[in-house]
């Protein structure tokens, strides 16, 4: 992008709204609670023929140095630091606040370009609003609405001066996590688990900064926050995530557009990493997650975080893969990494499990080793009998990747007893090496060349 734009100003002024409006998504939680957004989030940014980095920051607050809130104001003089510009949202229906006035002395004082944006300007009742930006010392202020898109044509002249000549080279970047058959270009790496595992802290090791906010606090992350990021000359998405508890206990209205937006976090991924928490390592939550990673098809990877703490390692390991195996008999073999996330131990290992998981995920197995595997399988452990004949199976073949997934065809199809399914699955895992990773049979009827 040619150049990178920050949003700031307090609490529930419409900074995520706009945002949205601008990278054409719903990618930041949008909510009447003040304070939502906590992590600064970084988009692809377009109006009409400019292209643009914009980022989303927390709502400016004053707060004492240990707060959280006062941890959410790091993040947001990052993303200042880094800005080419700066727009100053400010309420036109609320007017202008002393803590709107104080931040824009806070800003005048950075340097940096700054642009002053009213919004929710799309009635009269902001016209008294935006009269009183001007006392802001900003210049003149730009109305708009970011929730029904009014003034962008005016947000587009304001921003169109900032673009470097000839606009810019880079190739835009297309999301293929929806497309499963085409190669990605950014291998897609959420990290998700329970509160308080330690998922913003691995993220943060791995980059080497400290670009997620962290804390003793649980569920000080809202919402899914991806960083791109290269290791070893292959391009990653980290998607940093929301905890996951248990549905029974999520009511609040905000808790359930986080865990939604972690569930379509997991859906988009290519390899989901599933954090443990070493003092309290795969209880049923966890096993619950990791349920949901493996039906929607994505590669897993187990992250036993904390490692430092536990006193007796082996056996807590063994009981660990003895708990998965008997818990997840649909993805016997799952890589279980071992880390410390805040010492960063064990981090490179855990990205090769990935990476390895990556590559089985997108395996693809000839045909006619397939059917050869087929037919050995049938002799070993024929298939039942149906009303006095046995089942044909006659033929497989696997129809896509990522995940494996195989269509079996057969005489009679709904006949098959799902304990003998079972078994072919676990053959194919164990004959193609395919451990750890979701297989997919589908049956299909053969046809009867016999039917005319």
């Amino acid at each position: 992008m040619s150049f990178t734009v920050a949003i700031v100003g307090r609490p529930n002024v419409g900074k995520s709204t706009l945002f949205n409006r601008l990278v054409g998504k719903r990618l930041a939680l949008v909510d009447d609670t003040p304070g939502v957004t906590r992590d600064r989030r970084e988009g692809a940014g377009r109006i009409a023929d400019l292209e643009f980095t914009v980022v989303d920051t927390a709502g400016l607050e004053e707060a004492a140095p240990e707060a959280l809130e006062s941890r959410m104001r790091q993040q947001t003089d990052q993303a200042v630091k880094a800005a080419d510009l700066i727009l100053l949202l400010v309420d036109g229906r609320a007017g202008v606040t002393p803590l709107d006035r104080h931040f824009a002395d806070w800003l005048r004082r950075s340097g940096r370009p700054i642009r002053l944006v009213v919004n929710k300007c799309e009635g009269s009742a902001a016209a008294a609003g935006l009269a009183e930006a001007w006392r802001l010392g900003l210049g003149e202020p730009l109305a708009i609405s970011a929730e029904h898109g009014e003034g962008m044509g005016d947000l587009y002249d304001a921003l169109a001066p900032h673009a470097a000549p000839g606009g810019t080279d880079e190739p835009e970047t297309k999301d293929e996590a929806a497309d499963d058959d085409a190669e990605p270009r950014i291998l897609q790496l959420a990290i998700v688990g329970r509160p308080n595992v330690g998922k913003s802290t691995l993220i943060n090791r791995l980059l080497g900064e400290e670009r997620l906010l962290t804390g003793p606090e649980a569920g000080i992350t809202r919402d899914a926050i991806a960083v791109d990021w290269t290791w070893r000359g292959r391009p990653i998405r980290l998607v940093d995530t929301a905890g996951l508890r248990r549905r029974a206990r999520v009511v609040e209205r905000l808790e359930r557009l986080s865990t939604d937006d972690t569930q379509r976090a997991i859906r988009y991924a290519h390899v989901v990493v599933l954090v443990l928490d070493g003092d309290d390592m795969a209880e049923k939550q966890d096993l619950t997650i990791a349920r949901q990673v493996l039906e929607e098809g994505r590669a897993l990877v187990i992250a036993a975080n904390k490692w430092d703490r536990i006193a007796d390692k082996p056996a807590a390991l063994k009981k660990l893969r003895d708990r998965l195996e008997f818990s997840l008999p649909q993805s016997r073999g799952l890589a279980v990494v071992t880390i410390s996330a805040l010492a960063g131990r064990n981090l490179d290992k855990l990205l090769d499990a990935v990476l390895a998981t990556y590559d089985l995920w997108n395996r693809r197995v000839p045909t006619a080793a397939l059917n050869r595997w087929l037919g050995d399988a049938l002799a070993t452990h024929p298939p039942p009998l149906v009303d006095g004949r046995r089942l044909k199976l006659r033929y497989v073949t696997q129809v896509k990747a990522r995940p494996p997934t195989f269509a079996l065809f057969a005489s009679r199809p709904e006949k098959l007893p799902e304990s003998y399914a079972r078994y072919l699955v676990n053959a194919l895992r164990e004959r193609f090496d395919l451990p750890g990773v979701p297989i997919r049979l589908f049956l299909r009827k053969g046809a009867n060349p016999y039917a005319d």
